[in-house]
């Protein structure tokens, strides 16, 4: 996500580069830049209007710190403004209602509704320890009670019955009726999706509004529809007491114009992405780290809180076992390998790594696209394919030219894609040493979180 938009405005900071002082002609002459890489992006232009004009007031007035840079002054007004435009601050569910606690979900056909109300759900039992039912009241497309009652089932989400002879309204009141009587916290409710706004469908909502008089109303929209997302969450805020914007397909979105458009067009505030297809797919929306993450700073915090997540307690007795070993210098086998690959493939993998590193924004695009998981998934392949002495004596592979054509055949592989992963492990092992005591990855990103988590600029 923001990928384009982080190059070009990196491309457009160049101005400033070398300069002694912040002048009219060089603020000029970048926000013109900046101006053409939020349409590129797909930001509303009255919102484009609005925060160039920002922008320009601050920097002619040098309303910053005077130690720093001109860049990292002009830099810090784009940072600030960025924050305030997508919402200043994380703004989370309200959950202090009387339980159970009723979301309403609801948006458009296809937006992945759905599948956000199974994440959302994960998510509230996993990271806010609430007991969450769900219940579907889309009566209209084949198989949505089943398959929300299927996919509930699959990751331990209490689902509550419903059929397509309903009507909606009587679905929601039977369900918080049996959210109450089994004590849940907190009941989300998924609604019907329409491919268009039509007065039935809205008629529909604001009869289930009116009946299950939710504490959140969520609207759920695809990221990658642009300003269409925008106008759509717009509408659907004049018809209903939204309260927050889920944006999903953000990690197929490139440009980003939804994100940065839609609190200011709407004044609903965007409270979760949808980053992936996984169900811990669903990250908490901070403005502060997206606006880190367009001008390539990274965003370490969310790095770390996924890694703390993400790993298990497994990993975590992994990591240790390894820190351990590395510092009696035993080495770092390919067991140990195959453990770090699959972790970062529990992360996401390494698109998402990368995303949220600092600098990373600035790599050339050719770069960044030729990194994706498919080497991951076939190096661990090729690792599964070797008995573990093997991983554990790389140089029995490495010295053997049978053992290479035997793990390639089982890896469906060939003998220089082993002779690659061998090489690869050998320029790890080499960093393993040098970070020795460091304790792996997880300590290692702590440190950076330590380093970049608040950021480049001082306080506001």
């Amino acid at each position: 996500m923001f990928d384009n938009l982080s190059n070009r405005l990196s491309r457009a900071f160049k101005h400033l580069t070398g300069k002694s002082h912040l002048k009219e002609e060089h603020i000029r002459e970048t926000l013109k830049e900046v101006r053409k890489a939020l349409l590129e992006a797909d930001v509303a232009l009255s919102v484009v209007k609005d925060f160039i004009h920002a922008v320009q007031v601050k920097a002619l007035g040098h309303a910053i710190a005077t130690h720093l840079s001109p860049e990292q002054e002009f830099l810090k007004i784009v940072n600030d403004e960025l924050i305030h435009l997508m919402g200043d601050a994380n703004e989370g569910l309200d959950l202090k209602a009387v339980p159970p606690v009723v979301v309403l979900v609801v948006g458009l056909q296809g937006s992945g509704k759905t599948t956000t109300v199974i994440k959302l759900a994960k998510h509230l039992q996993e990271m806010q320890k609430k007991s969450v039912a769900v219940v579907s009241t889309d009566i209209y497309r084949p198989a949505a009670i089943e398959q929300l009652k299927v996919s509930a089932t699959e990751h331990g989400i209490e689902w509550l019955a419903s059929t397509a002879n309903e009507q909606p309204t009587v679905i929601a009141e039977r369900a918080i009726l049996e959210a109450k009587k089994a004590q849940r916290e907190v009941l989300i409710i998924d609604t019907a999706g329409r491919l268009h706004i039509d007065d039935l469908m809205m008629a529909e909502v604001k009869a289930l509004y009116q009946t299950a008089k939710p504490t959140e109303v969520l609207f759920v929209v695809d990221s990658m529809t642009g300003q269409d997302a925008v106008n759509t969450a717009r509408v659907f805020g004049e018809a209903l007491p939204l309260t927050g914007i889920i944006l999903t397909k953000t990690d197929g979105d490139a440009r980003g114009g939804a994100a940065l458009s839609i609190r200011q067009v709407t004044g609903k505030p965007i409270k979760f992405l949808g980053t992936g297809e996984k169900i811990a797919a669903l990250e908490p929306f901070h403005p502060e780290r997206m606006a880190s993450r367009i001008l390539g700073m990274g965003d370490i915090l969310s790095l770390v809180e996924e890694m703390d997540r993400k790993i298990t307690e497994a990993d975590k007795e992994k990591a240790e076992k390894l820190a351990k070993k590395i510092q009696k210098g035993k080495g770092f086998d390919l067991n140990d390998f195959r453990d770090q690959m699959k972790q970062m493939l529990n992360m996401g993998g390494m698109a998402n790594i990368m995303d949220k590193l600092p600098g990373m924004g600035k790599l050339p695009q050719a770069l960044k696209s030729k990194v994706n998981d498919k080497d991951i998934i076939r190096s661990v392949a090729i690792l599964d394919s070797m008995t573990h002495k093997e991983r554990a004596f790389p140089d029995l592979v490495a010295n053997s030219g049978s053992r290479k054509r035997r793990v390639a055949a089982g890896s469906g592989t060939d003998i220089p894609q082993v002779n690659r992963v061998l090489k690869q492990h050998a320029e790890m092992q080499k960093m393993m040493k040098k970070i020795g005591n460091q304790g792996g990855l997880m300590k290692m990103m702590r440190g950076l979180e330590g380093k970049f988590g608040q950021g480049m600029f001082p306080p506001r």
